[in-house]
């Protein structure tokens, strides 16, 4: 059994841990219905994990037992291969919710200050949400780094296709 799917037994066996996933991170296990089937291009088996508030799902690519890299896909089209397995996705979620707009070149305090607003047990909640998973928190260079590692592979193996009226849509990469 892989790293990942160690990970995600123990998010699916322990509610607090689940919760603490899906808020702050928007990573919700109970949200696993994807707006659409999709395939990716190579055939490779995507298995839905997670879903956010926005419609969008996280997918492990890959046969169970081997490090499987994590897909998002939103609802609107767009896709990442955000990271190159589950533990390091989690990693990424849990310390910066806010992972979408990590690479845009804003400073991560101002990030942190906006995210934390209507939120002000933030940091608080993904102190505890760490040290529940015994997962290290990245500084923001390697996250940066390694998100756009795995995203500049999106194209073309693991973007995902969606059956269409007319055929099948190609989704486009977010990054």
């Amino acid at each position: 059994m892989s790293a990942g799917d160690e990970l995600l037994r123990r998010i699916e066996s322990d509610p607090e841990l689940a919760g603490l996933l899906a808020w702050p991170g928007d990573f919700d296990i109970t949200r696993r219905e994807p707006v659409e089937d999709l395939r990716l291009p190579s055939g490779t088996p995507l298995t839905p994990i997670a879903g956010d508030r926005a419609g969008g799902t996280f997918f492990l690519c890959g046969a169970p037992g081997t490090e499987r890299p994590v897909l998002y896909a939103d609802s609107e089209g767009g896709a990442v291969l955000l990271a190159a397995d589950l533990v390091e996705a989690v990693a990424l979620i849990a310390t910066y919710p806010y992972w979408r707009d990590l690479g845009t070149g804003r400073p991560v305090a101002e990030l942190e200050e906006e995210f934390a607003v209507d939120r002000p047990e933030f940091l608080e909640v993904r102190a505890e949400l760490l040290d529940r998973l015994g997962i290290a928190a990245p500084g923001v260079a390697e996250a940066v780094r390694k998100m756009r590692a795995s995203a500049a592979r999106t194209v073309p193996d693991f973007l995902p296709v969606a059956p269409d009226v007319e055929g099948d849509a190609v989704y486009v990469p977010l990054w």
